[in-house]
């Protein structure tokens, strides 16, 4: 019985960190049909910018992963929409050409700044044990994020009127302009959000996954692989990829 619910503890584990590194690229892509290949540099940049406002800044370490983080790499997200990615809609090669090199960019920048080496966050939450096996509790807080990440792009996309809006300029950018709304700024803040999640992925990971300037690699092939076998449907695409490989990952380990 201990070992059972160890396995599916495990494997809600699995599940809600690929629902979190894919959260943001699953909007981006989802809805905008941009191949972020720096998806996984942006959510470095999550896990960078939590562990500098905590260990440096002294910012409690739950404002710096659940505010800091997606805040810095939105701002982020704004710059290098405006400065790269608005140019390129619609230009898919173009677009992943364009992000790569802002991948590889990335990569020798948080190489010069923080060096080669990997660094991490202490987690805030101590463990627990289930009969003779250890498990970190803050795991549970993982779980617990995906669960509350999915949900809010569920209730913003089907409730919000900015839901509404950022839906319909992707489906007909000329119908958005036609009633008045202005499609590159919904762009903006779509592309916005979507690297607002994959910094709040990178900083709520922080204190499990070693953060490194080339570890951005892994989280870009498993994000990539999520979203394309979810389809075209964001929250339930992710929702039923995610489990699904959650599932293979720990049968196969």
């Amino acid at each position: 019985m201990d070992l059972a619910a160890v396995v599916v503890y495990e494997i809600l584990y699995t599940i809600a960190f690929l629902a979190l590194i894919s959260a943001g690229l699953a909007v981006v892509f989802g809805m905008m049909r941009v191949v972020n290949l720096a998806h996984g540099e942006f959510v470095l940049l999550g896990g960078y910018a939590a562990i500098v406002s905590h260990n440096t800044l002294g910012i409690n370490i739950f404002v710096s992963m659940l505010v800091v983080a997606p805040l810095a790499v939105a701002v982020f997200g704004v710059v290098a929409e405006r400065l790269i990615i608005r140019f390129l809609y619609g230009r898919l090669i173009n677009t992943m050409l364009a992000t790569w090199g802002l991948s590889l960019a990335m990569i020798g920048a948080f190489t010069l700044i923080f060096g080669p080496t990997t660094t991490s966050i202490k987690a805030p939450i101590g463990g627990f044990a289930v009969g003779d096996y250890s498990l970190s509790g803050y795991t549970v807080f993982i779980i617990a994020s995906a669960i509350g990440v999915v949900l809010l792009i569920f209730g913003v996309l089907k409730y919000t009127r900015a839901g509404l809006i950022a839906r319909g300029a992707m489906q007909s950018a000329d119908m958005a302009n036609a009633f008045g709304y202005d499609t590159s700024k919904v762009y903006m803040v779509t592309f916005a959000a979507g690297s607002a999640l994959s910094g709040l992925a990178g900083g709520v990971l922080a204190p499990l996954v070693g953060i490194g300037p080339t570890a951005g690699l892994l989280y870009i092939a498993k994000a990539f692989i999520t979203v394309i076998s979810g389809g075209a449907s964001v929250v339930s695409g992710l929702i039923a990829s995610s489990g699904f490989f959650g599932i293979v990952s720990q049968a196969v380990t």
